[in-house]
């Protein structure tokens, strides 16, 4: 595996225990979280034009791991990073 990808994996899997740490710690909601995540997403969806499909969807990837893993911290679920990166693949 390019060694790229596991950078991306273990920082992603860092913010999404960060993320969980500020809405366990009561200092953001998960409302709150989900809002800011979904407005990444927004901004990224408005800067992408002129970007290829799969260049969009490259940058859209580790928000939507981040949507997903913040969803579900709210249901007392947990996935590996594996997990995640097929449910997005799916989604997509």
């Amino acid at each position: 595996m390019n060694t790229a990808n596991l950078q991306l994996e273990g920082l992603l899997t860092a913010i999404a225990s960060v993320n969980a740490l500020l809405v366990d710690s009561g200092i953001v909601s998960r409302g709150e979280m989900q809002q800011a995540l979904e407005r990444a997403q927004h901004g990224v969806n408005g800067e992408a034009r002129g970007l290829s499909e799969a260049n969009q969807k490259a940058m859209l990837f580790p928000i939507r791991v981040l949507l997903l893993a913040n969803d579900d911290a709210g249901q007392g679920i947990s996935r590996t990073f594996a997990q995640y990166a097929e449910a997005v693949g799916k989604a997509s």
